[in-house]
């Protein structure tokens, strides 16, 4: 008869098993600025207790949230958007006014975001760009630069270039801030560059044609430039030098726009444009990696130039993604700093009103594995919802629309998904959801701002 090992298999698998609930309690391992996930053969059975440092919010003195005009509370199911704004009219008073000027005389009102990895490739702006055009009026997808590296996946504008030497601050080598445009990018021409913009129908309406298209340069020398519309011979164009920004501009029915530099002395390129002659125009200016800082270093008379000839009614700024540190609980720098570059907004575009879009919420990985909101990011919001009360603009909690604590998981876990499997950034169809929530948001504020002008004027 052999030997009966049974007795030694349950003692191994015990030992086994004391060791792996004894590995909970060894510290945590962290192989760079990644967390090793912890071994907790229980942990499906334990309550999670977020115990990272939350900012005390007795140091903070946050504002009372206004309430909308005619109503006791926000209506249910919406993140409405709170207007801290005094009597310079720096919050939304001036996008809805506006708007109502569409009425009465054609014009062309126009919205700028500015933004950071969140809404590259034209997320989130481009259904927002379609909701209002569709509610107001307008066509074409807005400001391009003049290349890029979303290109390839942006969906809301055909673009081939060639010839050029692009500048960002997230690319420091040779960057000249004193240089930068309103995208915080610029472009030289290297020989005959060229860049070509083509209307689509892939992803929106109101995009496959525009009224007028543009190109945005300053000269020192002079330049000259060819402008093709529609595959049709290209018309030659010379300009002077000139102390301030210029715009070549071509109007018609433009499916398609080429430009080509023919000769350049001294010419810095910014940005293109194809626009509608009437209607809502949504501009899109990410800048990935950018914490909304950097556009305090754009020259101011740059600033004013393009304040000169393309005006914003509406200024979005959505930013944090890149601020919010794994650990960090105290932004009051980060608030002294948007202080300055809304101030220095302010001064460029005097006749805008400014939305500031708190951050979304972002998620990362526990010690357990799981996939919990980052605390930081729950720090950074009452910072940056006094930085809307202090600077008297409008803002809009993001993370409160996508659904609170947790929001992103589900959002990524989503049948289809609605964000990226890194827990940060929304896809195309997230960043539809979002876009939903703020044109309802936007709407309903014109609602009430329609409502009590109203009663104004009884």
């Amino acid at each position: 008869m052999g030997k009966n090992y049974l007795r030694y298999t349950c003692i191994w698998s015990f030992i086994v098993l004391l060791g792996l609930l004894l590995m909970f309690f060894l510290p945590n391992l962290k192989v760079g600025k990644c967390v090793m996930r912890r071994v907790d053969l229980l942990s499906d059975l334990r309550l999670y207790t977020d115990t990272a440092s939350i900012v005390d919010s007795n140091l903070l003195s946050l504002p009372l949230l206004p309430k909308p005009i005619f109503v006791d509370s926000c209506p249910k199911g919406m993140t409405c958007i709170q207007d801290y704004s005094d009597s310079t009219l720096r919050g939304m008073n001036s996008f809805y006014k506006a708007l109502d000027t569409l009425a009465i005389r054609p014009r062309l009102v126009r919205v700028a975001v500015f933004g950071d990895s969140f809404i590259e490739a034209d997320i989130l702006t481009a259904d927002l760009r379609e909701m209002l055009q569709n509610r107001y009026g307008g066509c074409g997808v807005g400001y391009v630069t003049i290349t890029s590296m979303t290109n390839g996946y942006r969906p809301t504008v055909y673009q081939h270039f060639g010839g050029w030497r692009s500048y960002s601050p997230m690319d420091p080598t040779g960057f000249n801030r004193a240089k930068q445009g309103l995208s915080c990018h610029y472009f030289l021409p290297r020989g005959k560059a060229y860049v070509e913009l083509k209307g689509t129908t892939k992803y929106a309406t109101h995009l496959d044609t525009c009224n007028q298209a543009s190109m945005f340069f300053y000269t020192k020398g002079g330049v000259t430039m060819t402008v093709g519309i529609n595959g049709n011979s290209p018309e030659t164009s010379t300009f002077l030098s000139a102390n301030g920004l210029q715009m070549m501009k071509v109007q018609g029915r433009i499916g398609s726009v080429r430009w080509e530099v023919q000769k350049a002395d001294s010419t810095i390129f910014y940005g293109l444009a194809m626009d509608g002659d009437r209607g809502v125009s949504v501009d899109n200016f990410s800048l990935r990696g950018s914490s909304g800082v950097q556009l305090h270093a754009i020259p101011m008379q740059t600033m004013k130039g393009f304040n000169k000839l393309r005006p914003y009614d509406l200024i979005i700024l959505q930013y944090g993604l890149n601020i919010a540190t794994e650990h960090g609980w105290n932004y009051e720098i980060y608030r002294q700093k948007m202080h300055e570059v809304i101030c220095h907004i302010k001064e460029a575009f005097p006749q805008a009103g400014i939305l500031l879009l708190g951050v979304g919420d972002r998620d990362h990985k526990t010690e357990n594995g799981d996939f919990r909101t980052m605390p930081s990011v729950k720090n950074l919001i009452p910072y940056q919802q006094l930085i809307a009360a202090d600077n008297a603009i409008a803002y809009w909690s993001m993370f409160e629309a996508m659904g609170g604590e947790g929001s992103m998981a589900k959002l990524v876990q989503a049948k289809p998904p609605l964000a990226n499997y890194d827990y940060t950034h929304l896809n195309f169809r997230g960043g539809k959801y979002m876009a939903g929530l703020l044109y309802k948001a936007l709407i309903y504020g014109k609602e009430q701002y329609d409502r009590q002008r109203s009663l104004e004027t009884k």
